[in-house]
């Protein structure tokens, strides 16, 4: 047996609460809000769209009590403490500069910015305005992420090796087309890579360099890139991620001790395997939370951190959702993919 450490991640009932406004009622959105509204005391009280019908039809899946038809009417509305930002990439920046001015706090769907320096003007707005602003980077909320981390942290693995993390999928160009549209903030990396990459970042924390191979397609879009990071330990941080290849989406972390398997997706809610010398052993999220639904730590930790007076996360800092975009722009620039604006 293996005595696993708590979670230390905020707990999804009686926690702070914040009024939750979102932003863009999409796919993304209605994951999000079902989660929230299903697992946590958080209370999403407006959904805003361009269209109002969606709005209203989300509005109406959620329980939340108001739909508008401008994301401008959301922002003035005073029973709106914060809002999620659930646009597609290219439009983050945009609606989370609209949210910021509004001094509303903002949790912004990944990738934060379509690059490093829409994220900086993202981040230097937050600041100015004394709100709370995050990047939805999920897994790093995940009570599975924390008790790895806690492992890493006392030994159990020894000393790391390697990292491994993929995030494949076989995206469709019709049905996804966005997806293959560079300068809207298409591609791989911005689309998926972001999880890979932040991963071993989680982990081993930032590069001493990075090595990068891949493969553009036309028109212009990063189809397939593997990043690697190089650290002075010996250790290595592999991110591989590909919009056109079979459904895989692993990860790995490989000590001299023991190693961590994650069984399915490693960057959604469900557990892993701790794989020692005397054998494998299984972790599991606390609160029987699986896939997607995991959405919900994140809202809860946006209250926490709220509440304590921050406006950043310690897990999540603004600087760290900088610097992985400085890796994106930077392995585009390496294979020569169209640079989002372009």
């Amino acid at each position: 047996m293996v005595d696993f450490p708590a979670p230390r991640t905020a707990p999804l009932r009686g926690g702070p609460v914040l009024r939750w406004g979102v932003l863009a009622p999409g796919r993304i959105a209605l994951s999000w809000a079902s989660a929230v509204a299903e697992h946590t005391d958080q209370r999403i009280v407006a959904i805003a769209s361009r269209d109002l019908a969606r709005a209203q039809e989300l509005a109406a899946k959620v329980g939340a009590p108001k739909a508008y038809d401008s994301y401008a009417a959301m922002l003035a509305d005073p029973e709106v403490d914060a809002v999620y930002v659930a646009s597609t990439n290219e439009l983050h920046r945009e609606h989370a500069l609209l949210v910021i001015a509004a001094g509303k706090h903002v949790l912004i769907e990944k990738p934060m910015g379509c690059s490093a320096e829409e994220a900086r003007e993202i981040a230097a707005a937050a600041r100015a305005a004394g709100v709370f602003a995050m990047e939805a980077m999920w897994t790093r909320f995940l009570p599975q992420t924390d008790v790895l981390l806690q492992l890493v942290e006392r030994g159990d693995l020894g000393e790391l090796a390697v990292v491994e993390a993929e995030f494949c999928a076989p995206f469709d160009r019709e049905r996804s087309a966005r997806v293959f549209a560079p300068t809207i903030g298409g591609g791989a990396l911005l689309d998926i890579g972001v999880y890979p990459i932040s991963f071993g970042r989680f982990l081993l924390g930032p590069a001493d360099s990075h090595l990068v191979t891949g493969t553009v397609t036309e028109p212009g879009v990063d189809a397939r890139t593997v990043v690697v990071g190089e650290y002075a330990s010996g250790a290595r941080h592999v991110a591989v991620t590909a919009l056109d290849a079979a459904m895989s989406q692993g990860a790995r972390v490989v000590g001299t001790k023991a190693s961590v398997e994650f069984r399915g997706q490693f960057f959604v809610a469900g557990g892993f395997d701790l794989v020692t010398p005397e054998g494998r052993f299984a972790y599991a999220d606390p609160n029987g939370i699986r896939g997607h639904v995991g959405l919900c730590y994140q809202a809860t930790a946006v209250a926490a951190h709220v509440a304590a007076g921050r406006t950043e996360a310690p897990e999540r800092p603004l600087a760290e959702s900088i610097a992985v975009l400085e890796i994106i722009d930077e392995a585009r620039r390496r294979i020569g993919a169209i640079a989002p604006g372009a």
